[in-house]
């Protein structure tokens, strides 16, 4: 009897133990290798300073390589809720590879945190929240711009993948109404290594402007090849190329263009009055810290502001269910849609059942290339 008592009294001494050091998995697939690694590298960089728990749950990142590959991507989103039964899926930052990732996290109702402005069918992002700003929200801030520098028409150059074609519906309408129209549009894929012909074509058409629809260090080559064309007038970047791989490799052929951020990039010149300076500013100090002064990038500032909805998100969830079951990744999805107003490195967000973008049209931050480093507009 006294065996039997002592035997019971280690069983649920050690599934006290194991409750006490449950795990919140997330699985993170990056593109830390291939055409978008400038985007996943910074971003792994920084969930290397994430804490060890979150709301008392001790945090298991498992991170994977998907390569800039959509099938990698799913197979590494599959990988994460079959085996590893992750609470929530973190990735991609190549948008190809986020939408591919997006179905995985559907079917399997995981929650999913995107790093990619990744446009989604109705319904299907259900499971799926953006991190970045939407193509919307940066075409609005974009178009602002041009308007103040009178720019009447626009020359687009952009990738064939979903990045490059979202960002043509979206600017197009919205430039259309401020009054500014798209002359010209040519593509090119991630992987193309000369925009020669296509940007033959644009700079014929003589634009006022060039919009490049690009990511990372990949954002240069086709900037410098409009510039070796010839062309003079203002050529505009989106938040994908929001990182200094773009003026690394760009050079003083980048010198005097805009790329359209959030205010990570250049919080030290925001006005007190911005409601992401503090925050922003954090994200800054603790990642150059760490990096080295001026390696602040867009992507890395996600993973900051993926800490801040786990921070917030987790410990509502936790009220409702355990991490590691459906339920709580059901609650855990809840929670993200009704944690409400919350202040993040990039800007306001608000996310809720009907919208899973969650950013407001005042995000965007206008930056200028100057001597090799930012300028607010």
């Amino acid at each position: 009897m006294k065996l039997r008592k002592t035997l019971v009294t280690l069983a649920i001494t050690a599934l006290s133990a194991t409750a006490a050091l449950a795990d919140l998995t997330i699985g993170v697939s990056l593109p830390l290798t291939g055409p978008a690694s400038g985007l996943g590298i910074p971003m792994n960089n920084q969930l290397k300073l994430w804490p060890q728990t979150i709301a008392g749950e001790k945090v298991k990142l498992i991170i994977l390589d998907d390569a800039t590959d959509p099938t990698n991507g799913v197979k590494n989103a599959r990988r994460f809720v079959t085996e590893d039964k992750v609470d929530l899926i973190l990735g991609s930052a190549a948008t190809p590879v986020g939408i591919a990732m997006a179905d995985v996290a559907l079917e399997s109702k995981t929650p999913q945190l995107l790093a990619t402005p990744a446009q989604l069918p109705p319904g299907k992002d259900a499971w799926s929240f953006r991190l970045p700003q939407s193509n919307a929200v940066m075409s609005h801030a974009v178009v602002e711009h041009m308007k103040k520098q009178g720019v009447k028409t626009v020359g687009f150059l952009g990738y064939t993948d979903a990045y490059g074609e979202g960002w043509l519906k979206d600017f197009t309408p919205i430039a259309e109404k401020a009054g500014i129209k798209v002359i010209a549009a040519e593509r090119f894929a991630r992987t193309d290594t000369s925009v020669t012909g296509q940007a033959l074509k644009l700079t014929a058409a003589n634009p006022d402007a060039m919009l490049i629809v690009a990511s990372g260090s990949g954002a240069a080559m086709p900037h410098k090849a409009v510039v070796e064309r010839g062309f003079k007038g203002k050529i505009y970047q989106t938040h994908a190329a929001a990182t200094r791989d773009l003026m690394r490799v760009g050079g003083k052929d980048v010198e005097g263009s805009y790329v359209v951020s959030g205010p990570v990039i250049a919080p030290e010149q925001l006005p007190d009055s911005h409601p992401s300076k503090k925050m922003a500013l954090d994200f800054v100090n603790q990642y150059e810290k760490a990096n080295g002064a001026g390696s602040r990038n867009q992507f890395a500032g996600h993973s900051y502001d993926a800490l801040i909805v786990l921070e917030k998100a987790v410990p509502m969830a936790l009220k409702k269910a355990k991490t590691g079951t459906p339920e709580f990744r059901t609650a855990l999805r809840d929670s993200i849609e009704t944690m409400g107003r919350t202040l993040f490195a990039h800007g306001i967000m608000n996310w809720t059942k009907d919208d899973h973008w969650g950013y407001t049209n005042e995000t965007g931050v206008i930056v200028k290339v100057v001597n090799g480093d930012w300028k607010v507009e």
